[in-house]
């Protein structure tokens, strides 16, 4: 009781050492990190600032906590604005200005500040999202994959689900780098072959910022045909060790950093789910717990020398909850059929897998170094035996598999007189392992696949990039090249096959007024459990025929920017795909594949199909302005590949219309309203092969009913909407700070109408009932597939400093 009393006073001294933020970095020459003197910084909107020392180096003090814009402008430099910028009492913020250099100046030529992103390389399909953005989207809670789905182009689907669908292209064919180190993947329970899950595996407490590309990917970036997201992580605290806890909707994070040394810091954390617990408390037939870590260490050697090291890693444990109907009344026989269909076809699945790397930089008179070396694997295990009885003979599945790869980039960045030239190399050793055992049904007829495959393979890159601006920078051009080959097979060790040319124009007619476009190539090796498939007689099945998916994107677009921290973006965009895999087992393209648990690409392919995805990007964005923000975003997209037949038919990403609304309100004493409605049409799905999958033996095998691929895709399921509302209360203390948040997913409650399931019917005793007008048929029956409830979530995040470190 005498806790609750208190609590009153506490609240009262959230209101105490109200204005003890501080934020300090360091102003430098973007191009080789020497120090800028006498640079101005400049609270946007507040009579606050400083000027920076000779070491390049400025501190501002005395801010309430809150959210604060800052602008730093310095004589020869262009202006450069950091938006959104989330300051506390509980630590002080370390906010770093890298300046470009001024090409040309002329007495009438002024070079504004944009509050937006710009890239010469990237002119259009390019958005940039910080870690005060990520934090506060409604229905995310915290998870970064999420947060995505905010953008143009992104699709959102009718499931729990982390499946990054842009701009009609496939989950598979997206790429991750975290601080210019590739991460395959960024979802726990990962789809090997693809890069979806449940559950995003980025620690929001690390990332400072995320650039987002669907489009106009620069040529150091291999391996995508959708996008490219690469994740810019925060540094440790240079002052004192911050411990920050936060609890969400499914896991507890813990999260601390600090200073090593006078040149060194780190960032460290760990995370643990609970949604066993909660499943189980919901009755559900299936239990996920999933683990990670991640840490940074960052070691300034000095003004010309940095190097940072950096680790993420996963476990994850699928368990089935095999007695979930004890406690499911006996007159609910739909949901206890429905307990007994997952836990009799889902495997039981175990996964690991974690990326270490080192990003090396070296500042020289006009050119940057970087040399990074990284490591990474994947370890995937999934089993399924005949009514979950653990004996040789009711084995139906047991897939066993590993993915390591070990990297080497060197990339030389050189900048002068307008001309900024990046060219590098790439070397890669990987190795891949597969162990399958899988009975399956091929056109109706039982058939055991049983393999084992190792794989070794060398792959080289060679890539370049050159940017000129021009007219006082009224038009950027960029050029870049790129180029990919492995030891696989003799296909893929022609350079000139992997050609990637990429073209990428801008011209800003007046400072509000822009005109981009891109045309490029880009070129996607096949994932390992293509390359690796054996055939019956141990052989590589796909040797002979795999090839390097291809792409060819168009882009063309305009923007302008208002004079209140707003931009409007229309961008028309064409992909033309060739060479995609298609399956020999059940003639389809693999495109429509990779939404779902367990492995994509595990079986006989030929390297010979052909899509295409167009559509109609719209944007506003209004950044903070007044305590308000904004995000409109509208997709049209037409994403069709050819059947069998050679005729071009829609996608499972087919969703045509895509919209996301996201605004929301900052008060004062610390309170902020935000909501987020989500609109995707309804994706495409194949009708089930109803008779065949009846089939005693067939059934016996599966467990579950199979598509009629020749109807691919003729149906639809409902169009998929839903409204987050999220509200949160800030606390701020000296040295400490809280956060209480309300999520609310789904706030109307909105059931979207999936793709129907078929059940086995039946008895009293569990057993299936055979079909009483076809003895060698089991009898089904349809059960409507409807997906969305309302998930409210109440959150806390904790962050409190120590003592501040002596150095």
């Amino acid at each position: 009781m005498k806790y609750l009393l208190s609590l009153p006073i506490f609240f009262a001294l959230s209101f105490l050492n109200a204005q003890s933020g501080i934020v300090k970095g360091t102003i430098s020459n973007a191009t080789n990190n020497k120090p800028i003197e006498f640079a101005k910084i400049q609270v946007i909107d507040q009579q606050k600032g400083a000027t920076s020392l000779d070491n390049g180096s400025y501190e501002i003090s005395g801010l309430k906590p809150g959210v604060y814009s800052f602008k730093a402008s310095a004589s020869g430099f262009k202006d450069l604005i950091m938006n959104e910028i989330t300051v506390t009492n509980a630590r002080s913020v370390e906010l770093d200005f890298p300046m470009e250099e001024i090409i040309k100046e002329k007495s009438e030529v002024t070079v504004k500040a944009a509050p937006f992103t710009r890239k010469v390389e990237s002119p259009v399909s390019l958005k940039t999202l910080n870690s005060t953005e990520i934090e506060r989207l409604p229905g995310a809670n915290r998870d970064v994959s999420k947060v995505i789905a905010a953008l143009p182009g992104v699709a959102s689907r009718a499931t729990f689900r982390n499946d990054i669908i842009i701009r009609g292209g496939s989950p598979g064919e997206n790429k991750f780098y975290l601080d210019g180190i590739e991460v395959p993947n960024i979802n726990h329970f990962a789809t090997q072959g693809s890069s979806g899950g449940p559950v995003g595996l980025l620690n929001v407490n690390f990332i400072r910022e995320v650039d987002f590309y669907s489009g106009a990917f620069p040529s150091n970036r291999a391996n995508a045909l959708s996008s490219v997201l690469a994740f810019k992580q925060k540094d440790g605290n240079p002052d004192a060790l911050i411990t920050n806890f936060a609890l969400g909707s499914s896991d507890a994070a813990l999260t601390f950093d600090g200073p090593l040394s006078k040149k060194a810091d780190f960032i460290f954390s760990v995370r643990r789910s609970y949604l066993q617990f909660l499943f189980a408390a919901l009755k559900l037939p299936f239990l996920p717990t999933y683990n990670d870590f991640q840490y940074k260490v960052n070691y300034k050697i000095n003004t010309k020398n940095k190097i940072s090291f950096i680790g993420l890693g996963a476990l994850d444990q699928f368990k089935l909850n095999a007695k979930v109907n004890e406690s499911i009344d006996m007159s609910d026989s739909t949901t206890r059929d429905f307990n007994n269909y997952i836990i009799n076809n889902l495997p039981i699945q175990n996964q690991w897998n974690y990326t270490i790397g080192v990003n090396y930089s070296h500042f020289s008179k006009h050119s940057i170094q970087n040399v990074v070396v990284s490591r990474n694997m994947l370890n995937n295990r999934a089993y399924r035996y005949r009514g979950l009885v653990e004996v040789a003979d009711s084995l139906l599945q047991d897939y066993s598999s590993f993915e390591a790869e070990n990297k080497l980039r060197f990339e030389h960045t050189y900048n002068k007189n307008g001309w900024r030239v990046n060219a590098g190399v790439g070397y890669e050793y990987a190795r891949y392992y597969n162990s399958t055992y899988n009975n399956i049904t091929v056109q109706g007829s039982p058939v055991l696949i049983d393999f084992s495959s190792n794989l070794f393979m060398s792959k080289f890159a060679v890539f370049g990039q050159v940017n000129r601006s021009l007219m006082d920078e009224r038009i950027n051009l960029s050029l870049g090249l790129r180029s990919d080959v492995n030891n696989y097979s003799k296909l893929m060790m022609n350079p000139l096959e992997q050609l990637s040319p990429s073209l990428s124009a801008s011209y800003r007619i007046t400072p509000q007024w822009a005109i981009n476009a891109n045309i490029a190539r880009y070129h996607q090796l096949p994932s390992y459990t293509i390359l690796g498939y054996r055939n019956a007689s141990g052989e590589l099945a796909n040797k002979d025929f795999a090839k390097y998916i291809r792409a060819d994107h168009y882009v063309l677009g305009g923007e302008y920017l208002t004079k209140t921290n707003s931009r409007f973006t229309l961008e028309g965009f064409y992909k033309k795909y060739d060479r995609y895999p298609f399956s020999v087992k059940d003639s389809l393209c693999l495109a429509n594949i990779g939404s779902d648990f367990g492995v994509v690409g595990n079986e006989e392919i030929r390297s010979t199909s052909q899509g295409r995805s167009y559509g109609l990007e719209f944007l506003y964005q209004q950044k903070l302005f007044k305590g308000f923000y904004a995000v409109l975003a509208y997709t049209y997209v037409r994403s069709e590949f050819q059947d069998k037949n050679s005729v071009y038919v829609p996608t499972a990403w087919d969703s045509r219309n895509i919209i996301s609304l996201t605004g929301g309100k900052r008060f004062k004493k610390g309170w902020e309203v935000g909501f987020r409605w989500l609109y995707s049409g309804g994706s495409p799905y194949t009708p089930t092969d109803v008779s065949n999958s009846a089939l005693i033996q067939n059934w016996e095998i599966n467990g579950f009913a199979f598509p009629d691929y020749s109807q691919l895709n003729t149906q639809r399921e409902s169009s998929f909407h839903q409204l987050n509302i999220r509200v949160d209360k800030k606390i701020f203390l000296e040295k400490f700070s809280l956060n209480f948040y309300l999520d609310v997913q789904n706030a109307y409650g909105y059931k979207a109408i999936l793709a129907p399931i078929y059940l086995a019917v039946t008895d009293a005793s569990g057993n299936f009932v055979v079909d009483p007008n076809d003895s060698g048929r089991y009898l089904l029956k349809e059960v409507k597939n409807a997906s969305g409830i309302v998930q409210p979530t109440i959150g806390i995040i904790v962050e409190f400093a120590a003592k501040k470190t002596k150095k």
